[in-house]
């Protein structure tokens, strides 16, 4: 099974290094020296990794046979892409792949459907579940504790426990200006 591990940002310095995006929660065992990877577009890769370093709170990577700057650049954008045994699982037991969580129905605490995840976007601060409801919208729920309160990949499903107005439309506002207005009987 192939998964995305990265995606390769600008070029840093002279030398063919490349800023890179990372989509692993195991960059050290996926972007390791050595590693070989295919890439979106196939005609950028198989791409090998020379060496990896971290400067300034970001991964650079520098790649086997792209030694200068105009090189690195005419990777900008490339995704990199990891062969993984799908019977592989994370080291932590609340951590999950992508492939994993694609496709399993969002459920409410108390049943009530709400679609089926089509997509899991990362973003800096958390990730989130894109899900496809049942008329074709789409809703975007974080994948956070506090509302995704369990993930059961027998059953195919994941429960949410939504706030109000994640989910729906008919979030309660209450303000001081509303309790006036019911107390004057308008």
């Amino acid at each position: 099974m192939q998964l995305v591990v990265a995606r390769i940002g600008r070029a840093h310095g002279i030398r063919g290094e490349v800023t890179v995006e990372v989509r692993t929660d195991e960059p050290e065992l996926r972007l390791a020296p050595g590693a070989v990877l295919a890439t979106d577009p196939p005609s950028a890769g198989p791409l090998t990794i020379a060496s990896g370093r971290v400067h300034s709170g970001r991964l650079l990577l520098r790649f086997e046979g792209i030694d200068d700057r105009n090189a690195a650049e005419a990777l900008g954008n490339t995704l990199l892409i990891a062969e993984v045994d799908p019977d592989e699982l994370p080291e932590e037991e609340d951590e999950f792949y992508d492939y994993q969580l694609i496709d399993l129905d969002v459920v409410t605490e108390d049943g009530v459907t709400v679609g089926r995840i089509t997509e899991i976007s990362h973003l800096p601060s958390q990730d989130l579940f894109i899900v496809e409801r049942p008329d074709g919208s789409e809703v975007m729920i974080p994948f956070v504790s506090e509302i995704v309160t369990e993930i059961d990949l027998e059953e195919q499903r994941a429960v949410v426990a939504p706030p109000p107005g994640l989910i729906d439309d008919r979030a309660e506002i209450a303000s001081s200006r509303d309790a006036e207005a019911g107390q004057d009987g308008s």
